[in-house]
């Protein structure tokens, strides 16, 4: 993709453990989106001049702090984090999970009691198993989602 043909859409990927950046090349990619692959240690990524990789410090919350940053209406945030998906939302962003979930006004207050309580529980010893493992229906799931969001930025750029 040239520079004149870039997108004003970009996804974010908050990369550490995220399990759908293949699928996130390979859709963005169709779509003509800029990707930006967020960690805080070296990710290898496509040699691709519309995916950027930003490493930045092992700060705590850094990479979560450099999305929120710059999240906006023209951008999708791929993220599983919980507070992450809030600020994004805020700013305006489509923030997807990365099982497909979208975290919308209306959910990712619920999303963020629901952590802290399941967060609380954990400390108490009350839970002591993580979440489901990742499957093959979250990956579909999760690359419908981000088509449809995509297409939905698209269509809103242009003014449809």
């Amino acid at each position: 993709m040239s520079s004149t043909t870039m997108s004003p859409i970009t996804v974010y990927v908050d990369a550490d453990a995220c399990p759908v950046k293949d699928e996130v090349y390979r859709v963005a990619g169709r779509h003509g989106a800029h990707v930006v692959v967020v960690a805080n240690s070296f990710i290898t990524v496509p040699r691709e001049p519309w995916i950027e990789r930003v490493i930045v410090s092992d700060k705590f919350d850094a990479a979560d702090d450099w999305i929120a940053e710059r999240a906006g209406p023209h951008a999708v945030v791929v993220t599983a984090d919980v507070p992450l998906a809030s600020r994004c939302v805020k700013a305006g962003a489509s923030v997807l999970g990365p099982t497909g979930k979208a975290f919308t006004d209306s959910s990712v207050g619920m999303a963020l009691a629901t952590r802290d309580l399941m967060q609380s529980l954990r400390e108490a010893g009350a839970v002591t198993g993580g979440p489901k493992p990742f499957s093959a229906r979250d990956r579909s799931a999760f690359l419908g989602a981000l088509d449809r969001a995509l297409v939905r930025l698209r269509r809103n750029a242009q003014g449809g």
